[in-house]
């Protein structure tokens, strides 16, 4: 069977977001060192290339798959 997920649009108010605190935000880990286990795990993608580093930072505009969760779109809160 075929994984089908849904794109969620994030917001965020900051220039960007690293993503760890981006997993953390969106309470997919509870914490940096489980964070860092699913980055090494290549888990995660940001524009579709595996990412591995958390302190990765993330830009409205970037597309962030977390394989299993679903695919998240930044964008900028203009609020």
């Amino acid at each position: 069977m075929k994984e089908v997920l849904i794109m969620r649009t994030v917001p965020i108010v900051t220039e960007y977001i690293t993503i760890s605190q981006f997993l953390k935000f969106m309470n997919i880990v509870s914490s940096g060192g489980i964070a860092k286990a699913l980055l090494e795990e290549e888990q995660i993608t940001i524009n579709n290339k595996i990412e591995t580093k958390r302190g990765r930072k993330c830009y409205p505009g970037d597309q962030i798959y977390v394989k299993g969760i679903d695919t998240f779109n930044l964008v900028k809160d203009e609020t």
